[in-house]
């Protein structure tokens, strides 16, 4: 068996003159007038190999065999590469190894695709052909990226004094938001693991433990639509502290970000990241995770809609609903079919218009501008710091659908006239959540989880108006999109208490679904909170890659199938039986 002595991409001009060993699969082949010239590749890159007939006649005879991806190995001598055929593009574009001998491991039938990054490939051929897309040096190199960012997270927390604990996969079912993963037991006929969403409960149960500092890089599993930044499974940077508030969370977690940006992408990263409380966000925003690369914020008008004639917007004020616009700057110069189409954007979310105003050198112009005064056509220009050539769009309608509308609009537009810099990195994070939202029935349910702490001077509030009550929850946010979340958590089990009966879970419910969790309060449970990051889809940020699936190394296609294994599938009836299991389809 050859032994290599290096990687394909790791030799340089320094290595000219030694024998080396090489081992990879053939990539390009050429004939150049008998000097046969082949690029062999492993993970780390490519070399160029060259089989001179005159140099070695028994070689060179074997070269012309080889074909695309045929797994060889050879031994050589490097040497400078002639002059005017070096490579600037390339790491190894200085040399080249003249073969003494070649070894074929294997040999290839034709790919299904060329193995090269230029080549469009349907997203199903290459996830049913995985191992062969990730031999492409985009994919490969995505891979390596995440593989040394596994890494430097493990070092920044064990430096920091953090323990690494493994939680159970097979878990029990509890309501988390969304639907489990079901596993059934052949032990116990009839009951169920569930895949844990979240390591949630066990890294609470750490904190109890004593284990203060704790973290892990984990699976977790969600049944929940497939988005091109979600997968069913997926993996977490799992984080839990105890003694700490909520600062201690947001400065230890800055440090994170600060160091993988600086290792991976040699950029420096300003800390410590603005912090937004939740109802600011919504009020400039729409929404809970702002891209703050642009203005064009929100801006309330229900007081000017309401002193205004035009009879929509007095009617939504009277009804309690909401009133917000936000100013394109530039925004004059849309045409009506472009307005036309805003309004369409609008009402993908539900809004049933899309008002607009143009400002002109001689003011205000649309078909609603004449039931505003010219006193409130002047507030809302000071409103929106507007001037000529500017478009004003408002929403009006419930709470809901105005921030939804708005805050689709705000991103779609600054897309389309290109108002951020792709390349920039605005961090920042969202506090101050409610504790509770309502559900379709108008109950309270957690916005997070019901394991998040109460803001102390809010508890008061719990059976009176919930509602109201704001949490210690906190997410981290990066253009847009968030990448981390987390909370204190509740520790005392009085209030653990009162929370799981404001939600409607009585005691027998909550001692069925988290008796385990309730019962280890009973012993002495610190102050702990804790936070965790989307890895999947903090890699794919940082590579600026458009879709989580380039940075898994054997992801689940848009329906959650795994094309290249064909699963899910269906099993033999004695597998069921043994599980004691019918289906009913």
């Amino acid at each position: 068996m050859m032994k290599r002595t290096h990687y394909c991409g790791d030799l340089r001009a320094k290595n000219i003159g030694e024998s080396v060993s090489l081992t990879g699969w053939v990539w390009h082949w050429r004939d150049h007038g008998g000097v046969i010239f082949i690029d062999i590749r492993d993970r780390s890159g490519h070399s160029q190999l060259v089989f001179d007939p005159q140099e070695n006649s028994d070689n060179h005879k074997q070269a012309n065999e080889l074909r695309s991806e045929f797994c060889i190995g050879i031994t050589g001598k490097v040497r400078r590469r002639p002059e005017g055929t070096e490579n600037p593009n390339m790491p190894t574009g200085e040399v080249e190894i003249v073969v003494d001998h070649l070894m074929i491991f294997s040999e290839a039938e034709t790919p299904p695709f060329p193995i090269d990054e230029h080549v469009e490939v349907g997203e199903d051929v290459r996830l049913k052909y995985r191992y062969l897309d990730l031999r492409r040096p985009g994919l490969r190199n995505a891979i390596l990226f995440r593989s040394r960012a596994a890494q430097l997270v493990r070092n920044y927390f064990s430096n920091h004094g953090f323990i690494e604990v493994e939680t159970p996969v097979l878990s029990k079912s509890t309501p988390e938001g969304a639907r489990d993963f079901l596993v059934p037991s052949r032990i116990s006929p009839g009951d169920f693991f569930a895949l844990p969403q979240s390591p949630q409960i066990y890294k609470q149960l750490c904190m109890i433990a004593g284990l203060d500092r704790y973290f892990q890089i984990v699976k977790c599993f969600r049944d929940e639509d497939q988005r091109k930044d979600r997968q069913p499974e997926f993996t977490q940077i799992d984080v839990e502290m105890s003694f700490i508030t909520p600062e201690d969370i947001y400065s230890t977690m800055e440090g994170l970000i600060k160091t993988l940006w600086k290792e991976l992408l040699d950029v420096e990263i300003e800390i410590p990241f603005p912090r937004l409380p939740y109802w600011d966000a919504m009020e400039r925003y729409g929404i809970d995770r702002p891209d703050a690369r642009f203005e064009m914020e929100l801006r309330d008008i229900g007081d000017i809609g309401a002193e205004s004639d035009f009879k929509v917007f007095r009617s939504i004020v009277e009804k309690g609903g909401k009133i917000s616009g936000i100013c394109v700057k530039g925004g004059a110069a849309f045409s009506r079919k472009e307005i036309d189409d805003l309004t369409s954007e609008a009402a993908i979310f539900g809004a049933k218009g899309l008002a607009w105003m143009k400002v002109t050198d001689k003011g205000l112009e649309s078909n609603i501008v004449k039931f505003f005064a010219e006193g409130l056509q002047q507030k809302l220009l000071e409103r929106f710091n507007a001037e000529a050539g500017d478009l004003l769009l408002f929403v009006a309608d419930e709470k809901e659908i105005v921030y939804a509308a708005l805050a689709h609009l705000r991103v779609h537009i600054a897309e389309r006239q290109n108002l951020f810099d792709p390349n920039d990195n605005k961090f920042l994070w969202v506090v101050d959540f409610p504790m509770f939202e309502k559900d379709d029935e108008g109950n309270p349910t957690p916005l997070h989880h019901p394991f998040t702490s109460p803001c102390t001077e809010d508890l008061d509030l719990l059976e009176s108006d919930p509602l109201k009550i704001r949490s210690l929850a906190y997410d981290m946010v990066l253009n847009g999109i968030e990448i981390g979340g987390g909370s204190i958590r509740i520790h005392r089990r009085d209030v653990q208490s009162r929370v799981f009966k404001t939600l409607g879970i009585d005691e027998q419910k909550a001692q069925e679904k988290f008796g385990f969790l309730l019962d280890a309060f009973r012993y002495g449970a610190p102050p702990h909170g804790g936070i965790a990051f989307g890895f999947d889809r903090l890699i794919m940020l940082m590579l600026r890659e458009p879709n989580i699936r380039e940075v898994i190394a054997f992801p689940k296609n848009q329906r959650a199938q795994a094309v290249l294994e064909s699963a899910p599938s269906r099993v033999d009836e004695e597998q069921l039986r043994e599980l004691g299991l019918r289906l009913r389809l």
